[in-house]
């Protein structure tokens, strides 16, 4: 996919990044993010990834459910990851950077456990998406992605690309694609389903 693609998506979420959190999708993604922290499994001093962190909501519901948690949340928007920054209350344990889901710039295996929120039906290229993944997570960590589940293919006027979605046996194959281990669907809300995936 060309770095035009990116460069559009990145444009179109920066725009959006000063009024995010006051839009009807904070109420709906707390209510997503509430419901997804039934489910999930940490050791305390966890180091966790969120992808397509946006302005950091999740990464800070963590750090203050685990207090010994460190997290790296990593958008394409410079300007959402500005808002997280700014509103950083755990400037010791969380941070923020600039990056590409097709190609993270961390290490093997630094991670326990990978999330992902209402952004993997923006990526062109989810077999690689989760190739990556897998690469960072070490052994036996946990991919949680959070996504509308429909076989549905949408196009969106103002949202650059075609936003694609994903029903949960198609999840199942691409993560069996790259070496993930499904261990299960969780419903969340509104069509929103949970998939935990192993390394």
């Amino acid at each position: 996919m060309s770095d035009n693609f990116f460069e559009r998506k990145a444009n179109f979420f920066d725009r959006w990044a000063p009024n995010y959190d006051i839009l009807f999708t904070t109420v709906f993604y707390q209510a997503i993010h509430k419901r997804m922290l039934e489910y999930v499994e940490l050791r305390s001093a966890a180091n966790v990834l969120d992808l397509g962190c946006g302005t950091g909501r999740l990464l800070h519901r963590l750090a203050t459910q685990f207090p010994h948690l460190r997290g790296t949340g990593l958008d394409l928007s410079k300007e959402m990851l500005r808002q997280a920054r700014q509103r950083n209350q755990y400037p010791k344990r969380l941070i923020y950077i600039q990056g590409n889901a097709e190609s993270l710039p961390f290490a093997q295996g630094q991670f326990d456990a990978v999330f992902n929120t209402i952004s993997f039906l923006h990526y062109p290229n989810p077999t690689q998406v989760l190739s990556e993944v897998k690469r960072v997570l070490n052994q036996g960590g946990r991919f949680y992605l959070a996504d509308y589940s429909t076989t549905r293919k949408v196009k969106l006027p103002f949202v650059p690309g075609q936003l694609k979605f994903y029903p949960l046996q198609q999840r199942e194959y691409l993560a069996d694609q790259v070496g993930l281990k499904t261990l299960a669907h969780h419903y969340l809300l509104s069509n929103v389903f949970l998939t935990i995936l192993r390394a």
